[in-house]
């Protein structure tokens, strides 16, 4: 049976996720890797309409409640409709945030149950774990510098503390499971990032 790779980029807005996410994808696919990129929440036209929905800023009264199952949702399409195929068609999938995100942003950031967050997200637990989770750490000064003053979506828009709190929540999922997670200094030159991502990588499906 073809062998599929899922690896999942972690980190607070501005982190630099989706850069290291385009050279880890370019440098597979010169090696002749088959690669697949997505994002969450979006990912497939269903998800990408959810999507609409959680970051736009005018809803402003969505509960908490809502904004994690809709992101459930929303992670339950992409994973049946496209990553769960790709993974067992022997591709490294590529996603910026996954379920960790759910656990961070909407359990240590909003202040949700963690067990009814990771209940609500089940399937992926079930039927795609992470094979390396990459976490570019960045000090929450730092982010909001790289954000600057572009306009931002809801979830951005919460503030300095729920970014801490976010970035703390990363961080406790990093030591509670060390053999998944690769921490990162996001402070660091791009291109010294990408070489080491690049090889932990190669390391795992060569």
């Amino acid at each position: 049976m073809i062998r599929g790779y899922l690896f999942t980029f972690e980190g607070i807005d501005g982190c630099g996720k989706s850069t290291q996410i385009t050279l880890l994808s370019d440098a597979l696919t010169n090696e002749g890797i088959p690669v697949s990129v997505h994002r969450e929440p979006g990912g497939s036209p269903i998800a990408e309409a959810i999507r609409e929905v959680l970051l736009n800023p005018e809803n402003s009264k969505m509960t908490n409640e809502s904004e994690a199952l809709l992101m459930a949702a929303s992670r339950v399409q992409l994973l049946k409709e496209v990553v769960i195929p790709e993974i067992e068609s022997g591709k490294v999938v590529l996603c910026d945030r996954y379920v960790d995100s759910s656990l961070a942003y909407q359990g240590a950031g909003r202040g949700l149950p963690m067990e009814w967050v990771r209940e609500i997200n089940h399937l992926a637990f079930e039927s795609a774990v992470p094979d390396r989770t990459f976490f570019l750490d960045l000090p929450v000064e730092a982010a909001l510098e790289r954000l600057g003053s572009r306009r931002r979506d809801r979830i951005e828009s919460s503030g300095t503390d729920f970014l801490k709190r976010v970035r703390e929540g990363f961080s406790a999922l990093a030591e509670d499971e060390p053999d998944r997670y690769i921490v990162l200094d996001a402070m660091l030159r791009p291109e010294l990032l990408a070489e080491e991502i690049l090889s932990h990588t190669k390391r795992l499906i060569q």
